[in-house]
This record gives structure tokens, C-alpha cells and sequence, in this order.
């Protein structure tokens, strides 16, 4: 996504070397529609410069800071030696963190998607969210809750939500579940325990997923999944509870699965 406007004064900016000249570099901003600015030669490095092309060469991507901003005469100053290294690191992984956020816009919403639509939507991530990077992260861990206070409709959501759990990875993600398992059968309490033990994979849960069933009050159990992602830790959570469920059948007795605690009234 491209920005329509200006940036502002002391902002990091990511941009493309243009055309090296003895007075400075000319830099295309890759976040900005149409925008173009000069790294004066002192701007390049500190110290005294002999050949402004031992610092810089043509297509180099360059993070720079924001000097200032001229609208009226279509001017921006910017450095590059006032940006250090772990400001430029920060900047580049942003920078392509909103590129893949381009790619699954297209993803969830088709080429054709128009650019009024497109703006719209991003806007709304933007403005939740800070980023469409985010708005996509927060989609992956936290659902439609994510995006329940944009204006954004039913179908734009779902889009979204859909494509960020199919697409974005996030370190961990935390999921909880319950299941009631009542075995009034003769297998009684050896029962319940088979269940869940049934529930806890015997065994054959992913490496990467860590799973853990613990006692909350008869008949109610907790099942907890940290996964690597949203989609694995819903399918795993699921999966536990089905097999629980199955198992407590099995012996003659009832499961039931629910995502929220019940409380003594219910």
C-alpha cells in the first residue's frame, strides 16, 4: 500500500536511489505515491565525502529520515546518515511486513478489487489497528473480534479473518476450551480418566503444539492449546475435545464440549 499524502518531519521512510548526482541522491519513496526526495551530500555520511558513490549506488533500498517537507515546491529533505543500524533493521522488517499485508489484501479480496474498496478497507485496518500488518495479525489470533469495531461489513471480516489465519504466523497463540465428561457407567472414574487421557493425544500430539488438560470442577475440565498459530491451535483444541468426548461415549457416559467456563447457575 502507498500512501496519497506526505510524510511528515522526523518520520523513517524507505526508498529506492533514483539518480546519484556531486550535490546529493535522489530517492523515489516506496511508501508514498509519486513522491521523490534528496539526500543533500552532507546527509550521506558523516565526515568529508570524496565520491558520494562509495556510500550509495543506483536501486539501492535506503532508510532515511525525514528532514522536512515543502508542498508547495514538491520538496522533501531527507538523511540517511541521522538513521542507525537497529532503526534501519526496524524500518526494512515494517516495511516488508506491510508488503506481505499487500499480497493477502489481494488474497482476501481478488485483483479486481478496486482502488476505492481497497483504501476503505485499509483505512479501517489502519486506523484499528496502526498498520494493515496488524490488522491482519490481530485477525489471525483474535477473529472477527478483531475487526468488531471498524465499520467494515460481514463479508470484508470474514475475508479477512479467513485469509490471516491461512496466511500469518505468529509466535504463539493461546487457546482455551472446556468439556464436561460425566460416566455414571461401571467404568465410573477409571472412565473419565481414559477420556482424558484420550483428550491429551496419548502421545501424539504435534511437537510444536503444547497441550494441557487440568481439573476445574466436576464435571468440567479445561483444555489448553499454545500453538504456532491460530488455525493449528483451533484445529488441535477441537481435535482434544472430540477425542474426549468420543472416549467417555465409548465407556457408556456423556462429554460435551464448550469454549466458555459455565458458571455454577447454568
Amino acid at each position: 500500500m502507498k500512501y496519497s499524502g506526505w510524510p511528515d518531519p522526523g518520520e523513517l521512510v524507505v526508498g529506492k536511489i533514483d539518480e546519484i548526482e556531486d550535490f546529493g541522491v535522489f530517492v523515489d519513496l516506496e511508501e508514498y505515491e509519486d513522491k521523490r526526495g534528496l539526500i543533500h551530500i552532507s546527509e550521506v555520511a558523516s565526515g568529508w565525502i570524496k565520491n558520494v558513490r562509495d556510500h550509495v549506488s543506483e536501486g539501492q533500498i535506503v532508510v532515511c529520515k525525514v528532514l522536512d517537507v515543502d508542498e508547495s515546491s514538491q520538496q522533501i529533505d531527507l538523511s540517511l546518515k541521522d538513521v542507525n543500524d537497529h532503526q534501519r533493521s526496524e524500518k526494512i522488517q515494517q516495511w516488508k511486513n506491510e508488503q506481505k499485508a499487500d499480497n493477502w489484501m489481494e488474497l482476501a479480496f481478488g485483483e479486481d478489487v478496486t482502488g476505492e474498496q481497497y483504501g476503505a478497507i485499509a483505512n479501517e485496518l489502519l486506523a484499528e489497528h496502526g498498520s494493515l500488518y496488524d490488522g491482519f495479525k490481530q485477525a489471525a489470533i483474535h477473529g472477527e473480534d478483531a475487526l468488531e469495531r471498524t465499520d467494515l461489513d460481514d463479508e470484508e471480516i470474514e475475508a479477512i479473518v479467513d485469509t490471516a489465519r491461512e496466511n500469518v504466523s505468529v509466535p504463539y497463540v493461546n487457546v482455551t476450551g472446556y468439556v464436561d465428561l460425566e460416566n455414571p457407567a461401571e467404568s465410573g472414574v477409571d472412565g473419565v480418566r481414559e477420556a482424558l487421557q484420550a483428550a491429551e493425544g496419548n502421545g501424539n500430539v504435534p511437537d510444536e503444539v503444547d497441550l494441557e488438560v487440568s481439573y476445574v470442577g466436576a464435571p468440567e475440565y479445561r483444555i489448553e492449546v499454545q500453538a504456532p498459530n491460530y488455525k493449528t491451535a483451533e484445529s488441535e483444541l477441537e481435535a482434544s475435545a472430540d477425542r474426549a468426548v468420543a472416549a467417555i461415549e465409548d465407556q457408556g457416559g456423556d462429554g460435551e464440549y464448550h469454549r466458555e467456563r459455565r458458571t455454577d447457575d447454568e
